[in-house]
């Protein structure tokens, strides 16, 4: 029989579809990718073509010249950073000027590798670049919010092929956040605990949905899973800003994303996904109520007109095997 499981996170009632559910290895992607270059001359991104970018923020040298990681503007940024804020009402009608921050993060000088086959190292130096950027933008004090994410394929929205990731900084506060703020702030005046704390120890505690873990982070598929292999990374630590995680805890997040990132990579054959920081500022890093977060999601389904008539989720995938599946992939020594 199906399921209807709540998701107190998101706030989302999600259907779990038993009888429609497919077997894990199913949602393999079942397509062919082109053998990639280590070097592109015709990629902006690559080595060589700095020029083509436009003034570089922040770079993380290489040993010997060059560089491991740059953060450049987007040149095609979704937002402007010259001006000011400015609100405009016209009788019903509300609008900001379109003022924020937003720059591209080039993860390798190398072409033709994935987030999930960088070097335990590179991928420090990624999430050490995230961090670094995350804090620069909340200085602006223009910015009420900032996002990073990831897209990673064609059916998760990306453009260059080359790896990279993005952070943009808005002067608004997005509707998901503040749905997830105020679920997180319900639970804490009825109950007086983190509702991420309190997700965290019960997915830890039933074990079935968990996929890796160490001494700073788990990975787990959340028991009302919005699709297939949906998947959350928690900080064990509480707080709420992902600027505050320390050196060593970047080693540990390091360590469990890139485990499963390969365990997808091997085990859906390289799927397309997006994956978000969910965080807040740091001047709001020590409230008590909200948790930072990374909410990964491989694109092996599409919405449709179910989801977009109800805002609810139809998931053919059980989370606990979809976590089985992924815990069971050999993984390359």
């Amino acid at each position: 029989m199906p399921e209807i499981r709540s998701n107190p996170v998101t706030g989302d009632w999600v259907i779990i579809a038993t009888e429609r559910a497919r077997r894990p290895e199913e949602f393999t992607q079942k397509r062919h990718k082109a053998v990639l270059p280590p070097l592109a001359p015709e990629c902006p991104f690559c080595p060589g073509n700095e020029a083509q970018t436009p003034a570089e923020q922040f770079r993380v040298a290489a040993p010997g010249g060059g560089w491991l990681v740059r953060s450049v503007p987007n040149r095609y940024a979704a937002l402007t950073p010259e001006g000011t804020v400015e609100r405009h009402v016209n009788g019903f009608r509300t609008c900001l000027d379109g003022i924020g921050l937003h720059e591209v993060i080039l993860e390798t000088p190398a072409h033709n590798l994935t987030m999930a086959l960088l070097p335990l190292s590179q991928l420090e130096q990624v999430l050490q670049t995230y961090r670094h950027r995350f804090r620069a933008f909340y200085k602006d004090r223009r910015i009420e919010h900032v996002i990073l994410f990831k897209n990673y394929g064609e059916a998760a929205g990306t453009s260059l092929i080359h790896p990279h990731s993005q952070i943009v900084g808005m002067p608004v506060l997005p509707s998901q956040l503040r749905a997830r703020l105020e679920e997180a702030l319900r639970h804490w005046g009825n109950v007086g605990e983190c509702l991420y704390c309190r997700t965290l120890d019960e997915e830890l505690r039933d074990g079935t949905r968990v996929i890796a873990q160490n001494a700073s982070f788990a990975a787990f598929v959340p028991y009302a899973a919005l699709s297939p292999f949906h998947i959350w990374f928690f900080p064990k630590r509480h707080s709420a800003d992902f600027g505050d995680v320390t050196d060593n805890q970047l080693a540990d997040l390091a360590a469990v994303l890139r485990e499963v990132l390969l365990r997808l990579y091997v085990g859906l054959e390289d799927p397309d996904y997006n994956f978000v920081i969910r965080s807040l500022s740091p001047q709001e890093g020590a409230v008590k109520y909200f948790h930072w977060y990374i909410s990964l999601i491989p694109r092996v389904t599409k919405s449709a007109g179910f989801e977009l008539g109800t805002g609810m989720f139809i998931n053919t995938a059980l989370p606990e095997r979809s976590a089985e599946f992924l815990r069971g992939v050999a993984l390359p020594a």
